[in-house]
């Protein structure tokens, strides 16, 4: 007989994602503006005001989860590729930050706050790297490989460090933000190589961690629209989108597989990753005047974005009051051992 556990004790930090993916949604609104006019900055600031919400009471009932069930928490914290999950949350804050400084412009209180997020998510990045140099567990067959945890997920606190410039820069922090830029612009390519070397030599990502694939796509987005604030060259930003695009276009094949798992926490990758390439292309198609394509390009996937996350929270939605999210997670197994691969919640 199973016993019933309850459902906070199952909040991972990757609840967080749907900060990301609804604040980069707002922000992404916010650069349509520069086509749509007023009535996109208002829904930007509706949108905004919806993911500080979910931000706030993902934030409280986290505190409660670590007061009540611990060993969850540190579980989280020890397992392979949830840990890196960690970073959703200062990302998740420095995007509000990014998008409330456009709003409301700099204000003491959101310097501050950005000093903390910034601050936070540097050293979960460190965190997190710093866990490669340590001597692993060894598994039943006497292998420390950290395979298991070499996944996209690794890339929400390297490429968090791309975010920080979005309120920084806007904030005055130059010289700092360039700075925690080099260290995503520097890791960014190393965690694509090992996420592909694990695919060739060791094996493919379970179904459950099949979305993460499109996390790849924010890194190129989230430095294009960081050079747009720079005032980098147009062909700088136009490079930029195109590797997006690509990447973008080379995730797009793992969907079917991955619905065929049916719906889970996992699927908000998509969401933050699609909104920043939105705001790429709306920012592409600025300083590229007189290119209809790239114009209609960014309707299209702006369009496109805001279908993916309402269908994403229709479906947690649904999740939630059918029970299907907040529950143990079952890892697959293979050659008699259990396997911790999976990053969030089993539906």
């Amino acid at each position: 007989m199973q016993v019933h556990q309850p459902p906070l004790k199952f909040l991972s930090p990757a609840w967080f994602s749907i900060v990301m993916g609804l604040s980069g949604l707002a922000l992404a609104w916010l650069r349509a503006q520069t086509i749509m006019g007023e009535p996109a900055r208002w829904l930007a600031m509706a949108l905004g005001a919806v993911a500080a919400t979910v931000f706030v009471v993902l934030l409280v009932l986290s505190v409660r989860r670590a007061q009540q069930f611990g060993p969850a928490v540190a579980e989280d914290i020890n397992h392979p590729v949830r840990h890196a999950f960690v970073a959703a949350v200062p990302v998740g804050l420095l995007l509000l930050l990014a998008l409330f400084v456009q709003i409301v412009g700099p204000t003491p209180w959101l310097n501050l706050a950005w000093y903390g997020a910034a601050s936070a998510q540097l050293v979960v990045t460190w965190w997190v790297l710093s866990r490669w140099l340590k001597p692993g567990t060894p598994d039943s067959s006497g292998s420390t490989a950290m395979w298991p945890g070499i996944t996209p997920v690794l890339f929400i606190p390297v490429v968090g460090n791309v975010v920080a410039p979005l309120a920084g820069l806007a904030l005055g922090h130059e010289t700092w933000s360039v700075m925690q830029l080099a260290i995503a612009v520097f890791f960014w390519p190393i965690v694509l190589g090992l996420v592909l070397a694990r695919r060739a030599a060791h094996s493919a990502l379970p179904p459950k961690l099949l979305p993460t694939w499109f996390i790849t796509v924010a890194p190129p987005s989230v430095l294009g629209v960081v050079m747009l604030q720079l005032g980098a060259p147009a062909w700088l930003v136009q490079m930029a989108w195109a590797l997006a695009a690509f990447s973008l276009a080379w995730a797009l094949p793992v969907l079917r597989k991955a619905a065929a798992e049916g719906f889970h926490m996992g699927f908000w990758a998509l969401s933050f990753p699609m909104a920043a390439f939105t705001s790429l292309s709306f920012g592409v198609a600025q300083v590229t005047p007189g290119n209809t394509a790239l114009a209609a390009a960014a309707m299209l996937a702006l369009v496109v974005t805001n279908v993916v996350v309402f269908m994403l929270a229709v479906s947690t939605w649904r999740g939630l009051r059918a029970g299907s999210l907040l529950v143990p997670e079952v890892a697959p197994s293979a050659v008699g051992k259990v396997i911790p691969v999976v990053p969030v919640q089993a539906s």
